[in-house]
């Protein structure tokens, strides 16, 4: 089994498909590394032999910011927002959608379950 940036890649996928399972690389980028490593899109990731792990490892801490790095700069990106106190970081300090999306209906998944109105008994 193929590990890459801590990450063990499924052995029975094409490498194209496996390298998606890191967090940071897309279909592009996979399909860019193969090319680069010069490595078919459609060979399986177990037949791959160390060569053509280290050539994949190479071009990936060269030229891609990938799983712990790129999670920590995006929340770093995120608390910059919130301490600036930008209305982008508002949004990400109240949970709220930060994008424009509608709140009056939706974004429950952004807010949570519903807290519900209390009623007052006479």
């Amino acid at each position: 089994m193929a590990r890459i940036s801590g990450v063990d890649l499924p052995g029975r996928k094409h490498i194209v498909v496996s390298l998606r399972y890191l967090f940071g690389i897309g279909p592009k980028s996979a399909q860019l590394i193969c090319a680069e490593a010069e490595i078919p899109t459609n060979k399986v990731t177990d037949s791959l032999d160390e060569g053509e792990l280290r050539r994949i490892r190479e071009i990936i801490d060269a030229k891609f910011k990938v799983e712990g790095d790129l999670r920590r700069e995006i929340q770093m990106n995120i608390k910059r927002l919130m301490d600036l106190g930008c209305y982008r970081g508002l949004r990400h300090r109240r949970g709220l959608p930060v994008r424009g999306q509608r709140t009056h209906t939706n974004a429950r998944t952004r807010k949570g379950p519903r807290k519900g109105v209390l009623s007052r008994k006479k």
